[in-house]
């Protein structure tokens, strides 16, 4: 018995040898590896279920440095933020599995009943979130991020070459609202459509509505863009609607920064005003990196003759996001976004919304007072740019050694600035830090320590190189510049010591 079973085991080994070898000749042509491939090994006991601690100690590493980076720093970034431990479990869950090209009980593939579910889920709370009555307003949530949802809405209700107008970069706008130099199209907004910036009032920093009318009685655009990515102020929307019905325009309104804002009721809400609304997901509102675009149903207008001109801008949307420019949806970001909309719908939100602009005017009045200038002269939301032209600074300089001093800004261009290379600002925002717990007090050390790292720059400006690739040399190699500089790292190391940070222990 033994010896047939040790047969039919040699058997067994032999027939699969002579398998590996001919399958290995067969194979032999189909790729041949520009470089040798290495493989290795797995000394774990499952590469399927074990950790990524175990997995792949290379990269955790690097995940819990950034870990660390964020907890020991202040992370001044305005369209960042620390999302919740809830959100984090939604966005490592099994809807990562899944395939579902086209929408809820319209999918290209089976096995979608939960899938589904979630995505109806995620819509309904989006409209709930934002005071948006079913029956007058749909939303896609697959939309990846902020600027492939505006490109979507672009696509889905313009031709190639028809006209937007939204509000400039060096400004307060951002790349996807059209934005282009003299000798390049940046975004693919500006590549495909024709597009037209309006200004802010150089002396006040405001968005002058009298030239944007003017402007776009002459332009004519079929979609002005309310939106921005550094403008500290409320936007005026009652003024934008009537601009858009001057010109027979869309009125788009991106409120990717202030979002969160707008769900907690604090400041002016543009779904009263505007025909589409696109956000991200990341920033104010506090969940995954997704994205929502909300558009208008039922009756747009009544024409001359009495009859009811109806909305149809809700499946041109969905279509331009799939199948026009996406294929399948980021299931796990979507039941995310989900879990972070009933957040937005507690007490606690409100409440830290509310914290984020008393935080942000802290900041501001603390800068104020240090003696730095800010854009428009204050702030009504989570940010403030600060224009440090005036002290002959420049943005990307501070925001280097501000770096330096585990500082996260990022620099910015104030209003006339020639060059989005070399701005004259840096933008701050108060949405992260107010996760950590930071209270206003926190927020006017958190002001000084900005102002002393910016002393310690300006003791050695003269010597710090005319070029930035002097300047870079320069960071790198004072060495008495980096003993200043560390000093007030450790200082914000210390400071941010006693706050919590959202999220996973390790990474």
């Amino acid at each position: 018995m033994l010896s047939s079973i040790s047969k039919v085991g040699m058997n067994s080994l032999k027939n699969r040898s002579l398998f590996v070898k001919s399958f290995s000749s067969k194979m032999s042509g189909i790729h041949t590896p520009l470089v040798p491939v290495q493989r290795y090994h797995y000394e774990g006991n499952n590469m399927l279920k074990d950790s990524i601690k175990i997995v792949d100690p290379e990269a955790f590493e690097i995940m819990k440095n950034e870990k660390q980076r964020q907890r020991r720093g202040l992370e001044l970034i305005a369209s960042e933020n620390f999302t919740t431990k809830s959100v984090y479990d939604a966005l490592s869950s099994a809807m990562s599995n899944k395939y579902s090209e086209g929408y809820p009980g319209a999918r290209y593939y089976g096995g979608n009943e939960f899938i589904d579910k979630m995505e109806i889920l995620c819509q309904n709370r989006a409209l709930k979130v934002f005071g948006c009555d079913p029956e007058k307003w749909g939303v896609n949530v697959q939309a990846l991020s902020g600027a492939p949802a505006n490109l979507a809405v672009y696509t889905g209700l313009l031709q190639p070459n028809e006209r937007i107008m939204g509000l400039d970069l060096p400004d307060g706008g951002h790349l996807s609202h059209g934005f282009y130099t003299p000798t390049k199209k940046v975004s693919a907004t500006s590549s495909f459509f024709q597009s037209l910036p309006y200004k802010v009032d150089p002396k006040t920093g405001l968005i002058d509505y009298d030239r944007l009318e003017e402007n776009a009685l002459l332009f004519r655009p079929k979609i002005i863009v309310a939106g921005i990515s550094c403008y500290a102020r409320h936007l005026d929307y009652p003024r934008f609607r009537k601009i858009a019905d001057k010109v027979g325009a869309y009125l788009m309104a991106d409120m990717a920064h202030i979002s969160g804002l707008v769900a907690a009721g604090l400041i002016p809400s543009p779904f009263e005003y505007a025909d589409i609304v696109t956000t991200t997901t990341h920033k104010s509102l506090r969940g995954p990196r997704g994205a929502l675009i909300f558009y208008r149903k039922g009756v747009r207008s009544v024409n001359p003759k009495g009859v009811e001109v109806m909305y149809d801008i809700g499946p041109k949307i969905d279509s331009a996001v799939f199948p026009g420019l996406q294929g399948g949806p980021h299931n796990h970001t979507i039941a995310g976004i989900a879990v972070a909309l009933k957040q937005c719908l507690t007490e606690e939100f409100v409440d830290y919304s509310k914290q984020v602009i008393l935080n942000s005017k802290a900041l501001a009045n603390q800068l104020m007072s240090l003696g730095y200038n800010l854009v428009t002269g204050g702030t009504d939301n989570h940010l403030c740019l600060v224009d440090l032209r005036s002290k002959n600074l420049e943005g990307a300089r501070i925001e280097s050694v501000l770096d330096m001093a585990h500082i996260a800004c990022n620099k910015n261009t104030c209003p006339g600035d020639q060059s989005a290379f070399r701005p004259g600002g840096i933008r701050l925002g108060t949405p992260a830090l107010t996760s950590r717990g930071f209270k206003e007090e926190d927020f006017v050390e958190v002001a000084n320590l900005i102002n002393e790292a910016i002393q310690v720059y300006v003791k050695y400006q003269s010597v710090a190189g005319k070029t930035i690739k002097e300047f870079k040399e320069f960071l790198v190699t004072n060495e008495e510049f980096k003993n200043d500089i560390n000093a007030v790292g450790r200082k914000v190391e210390k400071f941010t010591e006693k706050f919590d940070i959202p999220g996973n222990d390790e990474c």
